[in-house]
């Protein structure tokens, strides 16, 4: 796979050379880490091809930045997102307000490196916004499973957590008036659909025919880094499960990050359960990750157990490789870690696209329910049945898993063919 994704880029560069154009292309990716960390696979792709890849993001993003190869712009240094809005909820909406702000200073800076492409998350607006000023074509990379605009955008206007800020509200008749988005509106974040070609973040085997016509261009990508891109900041990390636990049921839990932002009080109830249910079992070993959240002394020794450890950061995709369940939020990057590694997972969704996700995977045999609505109420014999029947239903899993498993190598295999219709873009024959 890498000699032929670094030769037909290798072409791409050859051609480009030839015909004396300059080949860079711009990525745009806000605050979240998620998002981030499913750009990286396509960053380093384009940069082993030897394109210019400039990336303009946060300090936070610099290391893995570097790492893949790109050309790292400290975007939010030179441009505080907390002077553009820091008060609309969700967070998102801000990187709306930030598009009014910054537009025409962030335009003259990419201009000075003349790309003929930009590449965005989705919730990076500003990066279709720039293109459009450029007059170049975009790529958007899709921010969820499934995210359509119009069932997000249904959700977002009738969400208790929304709280506009003026600002905001000023920045949408900016967009529409003087950037031409007539559909502009404070979750602009999650309509940017582009018509050049939208970059899906899982296999196809995910969105059904009629799910795939609201993405369309669209090309399958996945999410993870490929096995020989093993990211030096896995290097070093212990695995959690402790050598003692040899012959337990190691289960591993994580509600991600995002999901604290909002939810805190609903995911700390949810982890009293699941510690509590867990300590009745003397053959299990839990580990809670906290996602890097700090949550208090009261908190944490409310969740510990002699057999449960919490721990606020985990290597995920190591200790995964310990687990025989993963008990998740369902979000995109911890799914397909999961079916990587081929853990059954139990299904305990928040918001966003996790319940959609959830859905699917328990379609495809891959989860279980823990409760049968995102942020339900759930007992410690929702805990144990859902045990339980991952036990009588382990070699259906097992097998669901590895089929899925093959379906991620089978989307990194086809990269290749997706940088390819990146090079056409920049040369104008997309």
């Amino acid at each position: 796979m890498n000699a032929g994704r670094e030769g037909n880029l290798a072409s791409i560069t050859r051609r480009d050379l030839s015909s004396g154009k300059r080949r860079a292309v711009a990525f745009f990716c806000m605050l979240e880490t998620g998002h981030f960390q499913r750009l990286r696979p396509l960053i380093s792709g384009l940069a082993r091809g030897g394109i210019a890849t400039h990336i303009f993001t946060h300090c936070k993003f610099r290391p893995q930045v570097e790492q893949a190869g790109g050309i790292f712009f400290d975007l939010f240094s030179k441009y505080p997102m907390e002077q553009a809005d820091d008060e609309s909820i969700p967070v998102p909406c801000r990187y709306v307000t930030f598009v009014a702000r910054y537009a025409e200073q962030i335009r003259r800076d990419v201009e000075e490196i003349g790309p003929s492409l930009i590449i965005h998350d989705t919730f990076a607006l500003i990066g279709r916004i720039i293109a459009e000023l450029l007059d170049i074509p975009w790529v958007n990379v899709c921010a969820g499973h499934n995210a359509t605009p119009e069932r997000i955008l249904a959700v977002l206007r009738e969400d208790p957590r929304v709280k506009v800020s003026p600002r905001c509200l000023q920045a949408v008749e900016v967009l529409r008036e003087s950037y031409g988005l007539a559909d502009a509106s404070p979750f602009s974040y999650v309509s940017s659909i582009s018509p050049h070609l939208n970059i899906y973040c899982e296999p196809q085997e995910f969105l059904d025919e009629e799910e795939r016509r609201v993405f369309e261009p669209v090309a399958f990508y996945g999410s993870l880094l490929s096995p020989e891109e093993e990211p030096f900041d896995r290097q070093g990390r212990r695995a959690q499960f402790d050598s003692g636990s040899v012959g337990k049921v190691h289960v591993y839990v994580s509600f991600g990050t995002i999901v604290w932002r909002y939810y805190a009080a609903d995911a700390l109830r949810a982890l009293r359960t699941l510690a509590e249910a867990f300590s009745e079992f003397d053959r299990v070993r839990a580990v809670i990750s906290l996602g890097g959240v700090r949550i208090g002394d009261d908190a944490l020794t409310a969740l510990a157990r002699p057999n449960v450890s919490v721990e606020e950061y985990v290597d995920q995709w190591r200790i995964l490789q310990g687990a025989d369940a993963f008990v998740t939020h369902q979000g995109m990057n911890s799914t397909h870690e999961a079916i990587f590694h081929r853990v059954p997972m139990i299904s305990y969704p928040f918001f966003w696209d996790q319940p959609a996700l959830a859905a699917k995977c328990r379609k495809l045999g891959l989860a279980i329910p823990l409760s049968e609505s995102p942020r339900g109420e759930f007992g410690k014999d929702h805990v144990r049945a859902a045990l339980a029947r991952l036990a009588d239903e382990a070699d259906s899993m097992k097998a669901a898993l590895s089929r899925a498993r093959e379906w991620e190598l089978a989307v990194m295999e086809k990269r290749p063919s997706v940088h390819r219709r990146i090079g056409d873009l920049m040369e104008g024959r997309g």
